[in-house]
């Protein structure tokens, strides 16, 4: 078995589909133990995101070129060369051998007879795509596409999982903290300032794209950081100001949290929780990174009670709780076939449970931002409605939702509630 990219493609992909990976995680990791070289990640990185992203239509192809059950070995293998010979424009020949020649032995006669039919029927495979049900052309599940159209129309279901295929851009924001940010990215041709997105608040900054990733030492001097716009619509909401004492209750890795310290001017104090300890590292990195000099971090589960010495403390609280991702599907390609039709209640709990605990810390005026990237009623404002049934102490000041079909940015939400 001769061990090529295509090999740890399926490899990880078989790893994936146990359940306990994430698909960015297992490219990482491949490329860490076979010490894979830029360009030869770059191949696994594509290969394993296109197939996940493309799942339903490669399986529908392989029902057509193999009748009868097929393994998950043999599966995910013609997963992997369909992908190539279908989407990615890779030559051939390259795509077929290398495949085949990277499979095990006893499968390989069937790999080749599957994938070069597929060579010979190309425009008939290509052309089928238009007569094919939406959840399957588009690859999301059938269940998902039937709860979209009970919310939104055919239009704009079919909108959000196009959306959901294509490539992400790469997005980032000026840090206001390093004044000649703004400079140094207004002289510049890699940066393209982002002008369809929908307007916020004018203090917040600029959000711009580039053609691949930005220049890395905008990055590494802590100039700019990669960000969706969907993000700066809760930091809106929140409005921090200078001087008050602020928590970021879902902190890590650290985006909003980094925003919310520049709009304090570094004046005041930010406390950042997370309730896992493996992401406090990244999160610390990029506060520092970004050159924020206010924060505190703590370890904090908020399933749990606040501390006593938290309770009636702060002036301000983003509560950005664990969702089902729904939208940011286009950049999470895992996420929806993780989700499934119980998932909107079961987070529904853990977010009451956590907003909850939450809602305590504020003080008396204080203000608090639940927000998600969720674009499900349920974890949203039905969620928002039915916690307010029971505090008649908080009033909901404005709430946003962001959808990916009209706003062309991640979907996001964000419900501003203030404490009597």
């Amino acid at each position: 078995m001769a061990f090529n990219v295509r090999t740890y493609a399926a490899d990880a992909l078989i790893d994936w589909q146990q359940g306990k990976h994430y698909a960015d995680s297992l490219v990482k990791r491949y490329t860490r133990d076979y010490s894979l070289s830029h360009e030869d990640r770059n191949l696994l990185n594509a290969i394993v995101v296109g197939v996940i992203r493309n799942q339903s239509l490669l399986d529908h192809y392989i029902s057509i070129l193999r009748e009868g059950k097929i393994d998950t070995e043999v599966r995910t293998v013609l997963r992997v060369g369909l992908y190539q010979l279908l989407f990615m424009g890779i030559a051939e020949h390259a795509a077929v051998h290398e495949t085949v020649e990277g499979s095990r032995k006893g499968i390989r006669g069937l790999v080749n007879a599957c994938l070069r039919r597929a060579l010979r029927e190309k425009e008939e495979l290509l052309a089928i795509q238009e007569t094919l049900a939406p959840n399957i052309r588009y690859s999301h599940p059938k269940w998902l596409y039937q709860h979209w159209l009970e919310n939104f129309t055919p239009e704009q279901t079919i909108a959000l999982m196009q959306w959901n295929q294509a490539p992400s851009k790469t997005t980032f924001r000026i840090n206001p903290l390093h004044p000649e940010a703004a400079e140094i990215i207004a002289q510049s041709d890699k940066a393209l300032p982002l002008t369809d997105i929908e307007p916020g608040n004018e203090n917040l900054p600029a959000y711009f794209t580039s053609n691949g990733l930005p220049p890395v030492e905008w990055i590494e001097n802590g100039l700019i950081y990669i960000q969706d716009p969907a993000t700066r619509h809760a930091v809106d909401l929140l409005a921090p100001q200078p001087g008050e004492t602020i928590l970021d209750a879902c902190a890590a890795p650290g985006g909003k949290s980094t925003q919310i310290a520049a709009a304090m001017n570094n004046q005041g104090t930010l406390t950042c929780t997370d309730s896992n300890p493996k992401r406090l590292p990244r999160l610390d990195e990029n506060l520092e990174n970004q050159g924020v000099t206010i924060a505190e971090i703590e370890i904090f589960d908020w399933t749990e009670p606040a501390p006593l010495e938290w309770l009636n403390h702060f002036d301000a609280i983003l509560l950005d709780v664990p969702c089902s991702n729904t939208g940011v599907l286009r950049k999470r390609v895992d996420a929806r076939w993780r989700i499934t039709p119980d998932t909107f209640t079961q987070l529904q709990t853990l977010q009451l449970n956590i907003l909850e605990n939450a809602i305590e810390c504020l003080k008396p005026g204080g203000r608090l931002v639940y927000s998600t990237c969720s674009i499900d009623d349920a974890e949203n404002t039905n969620l928002i409605k039915q916690f307010l049934t029971k505090h008649p102490e908080i009033s909901l000041q404005k709430e946003t939702q962001i959808y990916p079909f009209l706003h062309q940015t991640d979907g996001a939400y964000a419900a501003l509630l203030v404490k009597e």
